[in-house]
């Protein structure tokens, strides 16, 4: 795997995957829970970040995949690292600001924390939802060059809300993808990433595509993979998958995140990047600058 030292480079890279997670939440919540049909009666092809949808959101606004992935880097952040009982209590203060939006599963772990400040959920056969993978992205910023680490607070953080074992695995396997392409990997890194996940599980096979688009996460991984190498853009992408309907905010969220870390941010749309949330806009890319460039950075640099 070829691995970049160009700390400009990375950054925008970075900054890309963290911005394009945001688009794609924006642009394909407003088509959640639609069908591909229902999708072609009202929009065409839906490609502009109007807002609406059965949220009633405004343009450009975020749901709970961006406003959770923003909890969880602030609290690497203000932890100076990961450090799980910080991250609850980030969740637990944005449950409390009454988000538009919660998954069921998410609601229960940060409730259960509440209730009895345990910090894991115990497994549960209908926990593989896609809700600790869509948040997932400032560990993989955060632990850029450990990948023990990486694998670490990755579980610790999903197994907060979500114990299971095809969500651990969708979400190392897509931090890993994000991961080799923020340090400069390619496509075909992904593959290898894609195919080693499908080996061990064979429920996330995503050729032939079965068309589902569900908050299973197995159904969330083959959407986004689907989308993320039969194109060869970052808007093809997120306007290939988002069309898909379904789970439509967060498969375009983990969408945007793999083609923004292979396309970097300026292959993000401007019009696109305008109507993004501004206040969120500025807290992502504080964000990824201070989780691959700054003091948490440099300690593994200075480590190594």
């Amino acid at each position: 795997m070829r691995q970049s030292d160009d700390t400009a480079g990375v950054l925008q890279r970075a900054r890309g995957a963290y911005l394009g997670l945001a688009v794609g939440d924006a642009l394909g919540a407003t088509v959640e829970f639609l069908t591909p049909g229902e999708i072609a009666r009202a929009f065409g092809v839906h490609r502009d970040l109007v807002g609406g949808g059965w949220l009633r959101l405004k343009p450009g606004q975020v749901t709970d995949d961006t406003q959770m992935s923003l909890a969880l880097g602030e609290a690497i952040l203000e932890a100076r690292g990961f450090h799980l009982k910080t991250v609850a209590d980030h969740f637990l203060a944005w449950l409390k600001s009454k988000p538009v939006d919660v998954g069921n599963t998410c609601r229960r772990g940060i409730g259960r924390y509440l209730r009895d400040g345990s910090l894991e959920s115990p497994f549960n056969e209908g926990d593989a939802g896609n809700g600790a993978c869509m948040r997932n992205l400032p560990v993989a910023l955060y632990a850029l060059h450990d990948d023990a680490a990486f694998a670490r607070a990755s579980i610790e953080q999903c197994h907060f809300t979500h114990n299971h074992p095809l969500s651990d695995a969708a979400v190392l396997a897509l931090g890993r993808m994000t991961r080799a392409l923020v340090l400069g990997g390619t496509r075909e890194d992904c593959r290898a990433i894609a195919d080693a996940l499908v080996a061990v599980h064979r429920t996330f096979r995503f050729e032939p595509y079965p068309r589902r688009t569900t908050g299973y996460v197995v159904d969330t991984v083959q959407t986004v993979l689907h989308g993320f190498f039969t194109t060869g853009s970052f808007e093809d992408c997120l306007v290939k998958v988002v069309n898909l309907g379904g789970d439509a905010d967060t498969n375009g969220a983990l969408a945007g995140m793999l083609a923004g870390a292979l396309y970097g941010e300026a292959a993000i749309p401007r019009r696109w990047l305008r109507r993004l949330d501004p206040g969120v806009r500025k807290r992502i890319e504080g964000q990824a600058g201070a989780l691959v460039t700054g003091p948490l950075a440099r300690r593994w640099a200075d480590r190594d």
